[in-house]
């Protein structure tokens, strides 16, 4: 769980990259929680948090581009009709801690 939060990544993705069976991260977790092991709240960064509430404005929001600026000062833009699954696989790159 340790590394998990460490390394800033989604379940998902911390589970692919360590070839981890999803369901099988969630059951240790849990039985780690249940043992008092593991605070109930764990998670990345309980006291930052990755992604902010956001509101759009309501002229037309389905045609307006989307403009995120990441902590790192990164921004990314994305068109409308973006692939939210290619969004969601790009920013967490972009959270990759580099080589």
């Amino acid at each position: 769980m340790r590394r998990w939060q460490q390394s800033q990544l989604s379940v998902r993705a911390y589970c692919a990259r360590q070839q981890l069976s999803e369901p099988s991260f969630y059951a240790w977790k849990r039985t780690l929680q249940q043992r008092g092991l593991l605070p109930k709240a764990a998670n990345a960064n309980s006291h930052t948090p990755i992604f902010v509430p956001v509101s759009l404005p309501q002229s037309n929001p389905i045609a307006a581009p989307l403009e995120l600026v990441l902590p790192t000062g990164l921004t990314v833009r994305v068109a409308a009709g973006f692939d939210a699954d290619t969004l969601r696989q790009l920013l967490a790159l972009l959270r990759e801690q580099p080589c």
